[in-house]
Order: structure tokens, then sequence, then C-alpha cells
């Protein structure tokens, strides 16, 4: 919930003086020089989530300290040595990866980011029966095997991955005996079968029939309740969150629900449907809310204000009415673009001209946040120590409508290098960071889209749920 030492004035179109206040508050995310990585045996997805790594194995050593767990869940990082030798461990990760006409990885990013699990149960004597899903498959189709993965993993694991050209029956089986303590074995594409998707309780026993243990890396499915996301870890005891499930969990419940202040939300896209659950939960939690994206119209609409041909949900005016007024209750300093930069059509090669918000002309539609709006929202961000930001600010895809979205993703990659906690919450904003080139500086970009959507609005993830309970440990 907003402070009470929160800005309390509602800017509609113009910006407002914010609050410098800083309140005190307990940090979640341990802090550890850079060198606290040596001798990691792995290279992480990024170096954010080497650290965390690190002080999670120290804390279990009992060399090093610990963050408080967020969604107090068990993870692999508590599992000792003494745990996992021997023991066959069922990793649900998620390398659901893009591949070429020719079955070639175009980006392997989620198969990095779960090489630290993987090689934290090798390197601990486990062995690993890897599981994902790859595609939508219906039925076995060939084009969604698993088959491309096997040699990037096995590069970055230095071991020969073997893999499975089933998920359960007896062939699968055997290869599970043969597997030998630190191997790694690849199921094939579980979503082959439909009992996958259905959670039906006989194929996730199947599946849990093959290990020890349960662990769950995949965060970008842990809002579905499959078999392999959440029917298997009824059968298997411990069930914990792996590094990366750990790292989302952290950054998108642990310092968003208790964050350093002040603490700034951005939240874009073009309907204001597709986020009321996230501005919802935003405003219980955040000082400043900062708007942008196709949805602001609606907002410009519910007020009286003429939007041209702009993007408009005539059935959400209320609701807009009702979030602007639930702001002003919180007192939240809630931002919407003082000046658009409007477009005669919705196309890269379109006439476009910048405008007051309140003076767009008919037959002309919105499609980014001005130059002035840039200036105002990067004012309001410096007095910041927690941002997140989930949507884009216009149709960033369209290079002309991009400025306003790569403002952001710049002025976030300063505060990040000034020790502001950046948050993108998945979707278009990653893809906004990435195509800027900051998104090594960011201190946590979300690998999931409706997993972090759900999160963020608030909601328990099935996935999430379905792992052990965490031991308390002192921070």
């Amino acid at each position: 919930m907003a402070s009470a030492t929160a800005p309390t004035t509602l800017s509609l179109l113009k910006a407002t003086a914010t609050s410098s206040t800083t309140l005190t508050r307990a940090s979640l995310i341990p802090v550890h020089s850079v060198s606290v990585t040596r001798g990691l045996r792995f290279s992480a997805a990024d170096p954010l989530l080497a650290l965390q790594v690190k002080s999670r194995i120290l804390a279990v050593n009992g060399k090093g300290s610990r963050g408080v767990v967020s969604m107090a869940k068990k993870s692999v990082g508590d599992l000792t040595t003494a745990d996992l030798k021997g023991k066959r461990v069922f990793v649900r990760a998620d390398l659901n990866v893009p591949l070429d006409d020719n079955q070639k990885i175009t980006d392997d990013t989620r198969i990095r980011a779960a090489i630290p699990t993987i090689k934290h149960l090798i390197s601990n004597g486990a062995k690993v029966i890897l599981s994902t899903h790859l595609g939508r498959p219906k039925g076995v189709t060939p084009k969604f095997s698993l088959a491309p993965l096997v040699p990037r993993l096995s590069e970055l694991l230095g071991i020969q991955v073997v893999k499975a050209d089933d998920c359960i029956g007896p062939e699968v089986e055997k290869l599970v005996a043969s597997l030998p303590d630190g191997g790694v074995l690849l199921l094939e594409n579980v979503r082959f079968y439909k009992e996958e998707e259905k959670n039906e309780p006989e194929f996730a026993k199947k599946l849990a029939s093959l290990a020890d243990l349960y662990v769950n890396d995949a965060f970008g499915t842990a809002h579905r309740a499959h078999a392999s996301t959440e029917g298997v870890a009824k059968f298997l005891k411990p069930s914990v969150a792996g590094f990366l499930l750990q790292k989302e969990l952290d950054y998108l419940v642990g310092a968003v629900s208790n964050p350093k202040r002040p603490f700034a939300a951005i939240v874009g896209g073009s309907k204001v449907s597709s986020k009321i659950g996230v501005i919802e939960s935003l405003l219980e939690k955040c000082d400043i809310l900062l708007l942008g994206g196709g949805m602001i119209f609606t907002f410009y609409k519910a007020q009286g204000i003429s939007v041209g041909s702009s993007l408009v949900e005539e059935d959400k005016l209320d609701l807009a009415t009702s979030l602007l007024k639930k702001a002003k209750a919180k007192g939240v300093s809630l931002l919407l673009p003082s000046d658009v930069v409007i477009a005669d059509k919705f196309a890269p090669d379109a006439n476009s001209k910048v405008v007051p918000a309140t003076s767009i002309p008919d037959g002309w539609m919105g499609l980014d946040i001005g130059p002035d709006s840039v200036k105002t929202f990067n004012d309001a961000l410096e007095t910041t120590k927690t941002v997140i930001w989930n949507g884009p600010m216009g149709v960033f895809e369209f290079d002309k409508f991009a400025v306003g979205t790569e403002a952001v993703a710049k002025k976030l990659a300063e505060l990040s290098g000034k020790g502001v906690t950046t948050i993108i919450g998945g979707g278009d904003s990653v893809a906004a960071v990435e195509k800027v080139g900051v998104a090594d500086v960011m201190s946590h970009i979300s690998t999931g889209g409706g997993a972090s959507l759900e999160l963020l609005e608030g909601k328990q993830l099935p996935g999430v749920l379905a792992l052990d309970e965490a031991v308390a440990v002192a921070v």
C-alpha cells in the first residue's frame, strides 16, 4: 500500500512534484559483492541470478545470508549433497525455445536460464530427469521434438545429455535406471500427451514414478495446473523451487510486496481490460503510477476529452473513472501523458505529429507518448528506489512510434546504474529492453508472460502452490 508520505496529488495531464521521502525498508534480495560469484561452477543466464544462486548455496552451508523467501517455498538451494547424491530428480524446466525452419535454436535464453539449477543438482551427485514442453503440439508432432535442444544443453552443461524418445513407459524407465550420478536425461516433449495439459492424475503419477524428488524451475508455465507443473508434486517429496523460479518469486512477489520506496509502477499496453488486475493490485502498493500505451485513451475519454480515432474501450469508461478515484483515495500519484504522438493511420509510414493530449483532432489516433510526457515520466522516476514496468508506451513495433517505450527503457537502465531496483514484468516490456540493448543492466527481467501478469495481479500460481513450504530462516 502507498506509504503515508506518498504523493497525494492525482495528476491527470500535467506533472506534479513527487515526494522524495524514502522510507527505510528491509531489502528482500540479499546484496553481495561481485566477488561472491568466484568459484561458481556454471554460467548463469544473468549475473544477478548467479549472485542469488551463490547466496542460497552459501546459506545452506552456513556461510552466507539469505533473504526472505517469497511465497515461503522451499528452494533447490536448500538441498545439500546428502539430500541429492544418487537421487533421481524430476526437473520441470521451461525450454520452450524458438526454432527456425532448419530446427536450429534462434534464442537460447531459456536454456541458459535453466542451467544453474541443473548444474547444482548434478554437481551434488543427483540424477536429473529433465522435462519440458516445446510449442503447442497436437499429439506426437516431429517438428516439436526436443532433439534440437540436446547439443546446446550438452554444451552448456559440459556433459553429454541423453534424450529419451518418450516421457513415460518401459524404455524411459530403462534409461532412468542406467543414468549415472551426475547424469542428465531429457524426456521427450511432455505435451505430446494430451493428459499433460488436462493434469490427469494417472499421467502425473507415471511421470513421478521416474524420480525421488521434484524441482520446478518453469516459471513461464507455473500459472498452469498441468501434470508436470502441478500434478507431479502430489507424488514426490520434497517438491521445491528451482533457482530461476525462486528469483521470479523474490522479485515479482517479494520486492513488489515490500519495496524500497518510493515505489513506481509503469503500466502500458493497448487495453485497460488486459491490465485491470495489475493496475488494481499495484494501486495498493505503489507510490507513483505511470500509464502509457493505447489504454490511456480510455482514461482520457472517461474524463470527457476527445481522442479522435484512438483506441477506446467504451465498456471500460466507468472502470477508468473508478481507477482514477481509487488512485486519489490511496494517495498514489497517477500520471497520464500530457502529450501524444498521433498518426493519420495505423501504419509504420503514417503521417505523424505531436499534440497535447487534450487536442487530438478527428480522424487521428494516438500511437505513442510525446516528448513532454517522456520528460515528466523521467522526472517522476528520478526519485524512486524500486520500479516495475509492464507494457509498452506506444506501438513500439513501428520505429516511428517506439520513442516513448525506448525512452523508458533507457531511463530504467540509468536508474539501475544508480542502485534502483528495476523489474521488467514480462511480455512486450522485455522485448523493448532487449531492442534497446539494456536488458543486461536491469535488476530482474521476468521470463514469464501470463505467469508474470498473474503474480502482479496478486493471484496464486498452481505450480508454486504445489511446492513444499520453506522452513523459516534468519535474514
